[in-house]
Parts: C-alpha cells; structure tokens; sequence
C-alpha cells in the first residue's frame, strides 16, 4: 500500500488536529458570492458538517451583496460603494432585509441541513445579539462619506449563541444589527465576523474567498500568501495591493488578531476541500494572519522540521 494512502496514518494525525480543536469555536464568515451557486454552498456545507462531526463548535456569518445587488437592479434602486463599503439608503436597506434573512440565508440553512447540520438562522437583531449606531460621516479621498443606514457596532452579546451551540445547534447570523430604539441597520459582514470571534474567544476565525487566499498580485493566482501579520495587511493596503471589498477583509482581520482571535485564515471557497485542507493539513491551502512574534512557532502537535500533510506524515499538526 502506498504511504501516502495509508488509512491508519491518516487516522492517527487526524486524531491529533481533533484533539487540538475540539470544542474550540471557529467563526467562519461566507461571502455573498460564495453563496448564489447551489453546488459551491453544497460543498461548502459538506466541509463544515466534516468539522462539526469532529466537534469543533461552528458560527456562521454570511454576506448577500450579489443577491442584494440583483434586487436592487431589479427594482431600480441604485447600487453605490465607496472603499469596498457599500452606502445603504433606506430603499436599499429595506431590500438586504428581504435579501439576508429571506432567501440567501434560507437557502444556506437548507443545504447546512442536508449536509446534517442543525442550522439556526439569526441576525444581530434577534435576542440582542448585536447592538449598534449610526456611522457617521467618514472622511475618504477629501470628502466626508455619508454610509447611509449603515451600523457601527457598539455591543456583542453572545449568549443565545452558546445556548445553541450547547443545544447541538449550528448559528448562522445575517449581517443585520440594531440600535436599543429599535433602528435596523446594515453591517458589513467582515466586521461583524470579526467582532463576534473576539467576543466568542473564537481560536480561529475563517473567510471565504473566491480566490485561494491573500494574493500579492490580484491578478495572479500563482502570489498567494500562505502567512502573513498585521503589517503586512497594512503595508499592503497603503500600497494598493489591497483595495475594493478586500480592504474591509483586511481591516477586520487586523482587527479580530487586535481583540485576541489567535489565527485568521483566508481560504478559498470555491476549491471543493479548501477548508479542510487549510484546517487538517500542515501546509495548508490559503493564508494564515498571525501576530508576527507567533510566525514559525510549534505546537506540541507539530514536528518542527516535518512540512509534508497529515496524509502523509504521522507526526504533523497544523501551527494554525
């Protein structure tokens, strides 16, 4: 039998990865695009049923910006982003909460279910789970930035996600919030993913991306980045090799490391086993963020001159 299809092996390292994460909470936020395919959120929920059954506790956040893009086409509603953030007037948050909680979110709870899941669907409205106010105008490019009906969060609360998470349920969170009045707002995804794996003391918070992770080059594939640390995102940012709906990404991956989230991996969605790979395997498949002074450094799980993948090494665990 081949050493790289030894089935024993292969138990035995994963044996050490579940020791490691079991009933450590990962965060795992999807981005909208990731979500209008219905084989991309199969596979995707199959991946996250693998790291449920080997119970690692999960919490979902999801996007909807293409689906709530199509709406507001289809309604004449105009579609404006400044930065990567989207500006959200009344009409436009009235259709993402059609969008968030309606059928992008009832879609994904469906295949979560199917994957054997027991999904909850929720906002930062229900229970209290997230409170938040008005942004204010942000000064961008020498111009004072009205977001419109955006909410910055001020609060989390997380106690109805560890009552269903110690219920065996898995909770799926839309990004809406509000403020104590009762004023609904929308968050952007990223930070309320950020935000909530630091409140959650999350050991890793995940992001799902169309391309395979953090690229030096957006136009070339073949420059991912398998590690990095806030200053890389920042000089990276300042540069411009980092803008669009990916400078939020960053800005709150600096900032989930910042409120003590130990690991932030940017994994590709699309690829049908990204996600274990990046979790299971020493090389992993995307980027792994970390506080600079962690880069490099062993667990008792890992072999400190072994690189190779838990298919094909007994004494391997991955770092993140």
């Amino acid at each position: 039998m081949s050493p790289h299809l030894n089935p024993w092996r292969t138990l035995r390292s994963a044996a050490r990865y579940v020791h490691q994460f079991r009933d450590q909470i990962f965060v795992i936020k999807l981005g909208g695009e990731l979500l209008d395919g219905a084989e991309q959120r199969r596979r995707i929920a199959e991946q996250l049923a693998v790291l449920w059954q080997f119970s690692i506790p999960l919490v979902i956040v999801h996007g909807g910006g293409g689906d709530l893009d199509r709406l507001c086409h289809s309604q004449g509603v105009a579609v404006e982003k400044k930065a990567g953030r989207r500006i959200t007037s009344p009409e436009v948050l009235e259709a993402a909460k059609m969008r968030f909680v309606g059928s992008t979110q009832t879609n994904l709870l469906a295949d979560l279910r199917s994957a054997g899941l027991s999904p909850v669907g929720l906002s930062g409205v229900d229970a209290g789970l997230v409170t938040a106010e008005k942004r204010p105008p942000v000064p961008i490019d020498g111009e004072n930035v009205d977001f419109g009906e955006v909410g910055d969060i001020t609060t989390i609360r997380p106690a109805i996600i560890h009552q269903l998470l110690a219920a065996g349920h898995l909770p799926v969170i839309a990004p809406l919030t509000a403020d104590d009045d009762g004023r609904v707002f929308n968050t952007n995804a990223d930070t309320l993913a950020a935000s909530l794996a630091a409140s959650l003391k999350a050991e890793k918070l995940f992001y799902l991306l169309e391309t395979a992770g953090l690229l030096s080059d957006i136009n070339d594939p073949a420059s991912l980045l398998t590690e990095a640390d806030p200053e890389t995102l920042k000089n990276m940012i300042a540069d411009g090799a980092i803008q669009g709906g990916m400078q939020p990404k960053a800005e709150s991956v600096i900032q989930a490391l910042a409120g003590g989230v130990a690991r932030v991996h940017l994994v590709s969605g699309l690829d049908p086993d990204a996600l274990l790979e990046e979790v299971f395997t020493n090389e992993g498949s995307g980027t792994m963020v970390h506080q600079s002074n962690g880069i490099h450094q062993t667990t008792a799980f890992e072999n400190e001159d072994s690189k190779g993948s838990a298919l094909d090494q007994e004494a391997v665990a991955h770092v993140g």
